[in-house]
């Protein structure tokens, strides 16, 4: 007996579903300046070293930047691509919309994001990602980034090796939803951009 294709009814369940967090008991700590942390136990010396370990100098890179969080570029690491595969995340997010990239069938790749912390320490980052084909939500992934300090220099995250679909169904556009956020729910970034599988790196 042939499965039946699901309704619209029974996919918008499921989006909803999916949509839900994964932790509902979770409660994120409450968010502390800098200099309020600097001040915790600050007669503890041990506890004073590790701080100074975990932070840096812990002093904002930009205080009067109007974002605390950046996300500049998100880059697909694929060591048999022909070319580096990046979206500058600093450009129009309409223009990134409309770009796609083309990954070979098959082929194993990570997602680095590239970002920037200017003058409080961020909490619980998360880089969220919904893939669409067709409309319909084919996968979402959230990976944990973690919590940052601010720097002068830019942060790196990279995801898990993933693996390419394959085959002749898997091929085609595929539009991805990514979002950069936090524990408090700030959206630091939200962005569109598209994915095409082909057989061939040039097809």
């Amino acid at each position: 007996m042939a499965e039946q294709e699901p309704t619209a009814e029974q996919l918008a369940a499921l989006a909803v579903e999916n949509g839900e967090g994964e932790t509902v008991n979770y409660k994120p700590p409450a968010q502390k300046t800098l200099q309020e942390i600097a001040e915790l136990d600050k007669d503890d010396e041990s506890l004073r070293k590790y701080k100074e370990a975990l932070l840096g100098s812990a002093t904002p890179v930009d205080p009067n930047a109007k974002v605390n969080v950046v996300v500049t570029r998100l880059t697909l690491m694929c060591d048999t691509a022909p070319a580096p595969l990046t979206l500058d995340l600093t450009g129009e997010l309409e223009t990134i919309k409309k770009q796609t990239f083309i990954l070979k069938e098959g082929v194993e790749y990570k997602i680095k994001i590239s970002f920037r912390v200017n003058k409080e320490i961020v909490s619980g980052l998360k880089y969220v990602q919904a893939t669409y084909r067709k409309g319909v939500k084919v996968d979402k992934s959230d990976y944990m980034v973690g919590s940052y300090g601010p720097r002068d220099t830019e942060y790196e995250f990279l995801t898990p090796l993933e693996e390419a679909p394959k085959g002749l169904i898997a091929r085609g556009t595929y539009n991805i939803k990514s979002k950069f956020t936090d524990d408090d729910k700030h959206d630091h970034l939200s962005w569109e951009w598209n994915l095409n599988i082909k057989k061939e790196w040039k097809d």
